[in-house]
């Protein structure tokens, strides 16, 4: 019979899973990867803020990494620097900027590497209930834009041309992006939850013939990897968040190989918006 904690972990870890899977893909399709990295980092500085003006964790991680990507928005209009030097110079920043408010709130004491690698473990039945309410409305939100979003992955000129507003598509993933991240801060930590939105989508990805159906199994592959890292993380009392890392990159090589993958589709898949993507480079 299972712990009660240990229960909790699993709900919760699915949960996550199930909403991060669908968001990698556009990660993936995307190439997008670093932009994630950009609003973990960010999720640092969200945790100093509401330790120094005690607030909520989840809201005060959300509304940093929505501010992050606004800024990037603002700045890839006015800046002259490529998208991944404007990245590079968000991530590192609101890193350096979260571990300087931490060191200077020496009356509190933080344990950092929880909030780095997560604490899955340590989940409340109400930090389930954010995840899943939350992921839900992230979902609902996703399926809502799947269309224009999907469209301007693959041709953001055309999109436009539809009338399908890609920029405002744009917009709310990036803030989905922020809503993920601030409810999975908890469960995996800031620094493995890109990790959980790229790996499974890219394991999925050599399975799919459709990008609904990659969603689907970008999410399947993740629940899998969350039940298979937390029950190698009690066999052999390894760290539960990277336990889960390991277990999905261990389904990812599985993928690769010949015997267990499919050749890729080479139209009207899943591939298409990861080998011809829109011209340029910003979320």
């Amino acid at each position: 019979m299972l712990d009660d904690f240990f229960t909790r972990a699993l709900v919760a870890g699915i949960g996550v899973a199930l909403v991060a899977g669908p968001l990698g893909c556009f990660i993936v399709w995307r190439r997008l990867a670093y932009f994630g990295d950009t609003l973990s980092h960010a999720a640092l500085l969200g945790v100093a803020l509401a330790f120094l003006f005690e607030v909520n964790i989840t809201l005060a991680v959300f509304g940093v990494s929505a501010c992050v990507s606004i800024a990037l928005l603002l700045l890839q209009k006015r800046a002259t620097l490529s998208a991944d030097a404007l990245l590079g110079l968000l991530a590192h920043s609101a890193l350096a900027l979260g571990l300087v408010v931490l060191a200077f709130m020496t009356w509190i004491r933080i344990d950092l590497m929880g909030f780095l690698f997560g604490d899955i473990l340590a989940v409340s039945k109400t930090d389930i209930a954010v995840v899943w309410l939350g992921g839900t409305v992230v979902l609902a939100v996703l399926a809502a834009i799947w269309r224009p979003l999907f469209a301007a992955t693959v041709n953001r000129e055309l999109a436009e041309a539809e009338g399908m507003n890609p920029e405002r598509a744009n917009i709310i993933f990036m803030l989905l992006m922020a809503a993920v991240i601030a409810i999975s801060m908890k469960i995996v930590g800031v620094l493995l939850i890109t990790a959980m939105l790229i790996i499974p989508a890219a394991a999925a990805r050599r399975f799919a013939s459709g990008p609904e159906q990659m969603a689907l199994l970008a999410a399947g592959i993740g629940a899998a990897s969350v039940v298979g890292g937390l029950f190698g993380s009690l066999e052999w009392d390894t760290p539960a968040g990277p336990s889960i890392v390991v277990a999905a990159l261990g389904l990812f090589v599985l993928s690769v190989l010949p015997a267990f993958s499919r050749s890729p589709i080479k139209s009207n898949g899943p591939e298409k918006p990861a080998t011809e993507p829109q011209k340029e480079t910003r979320p």
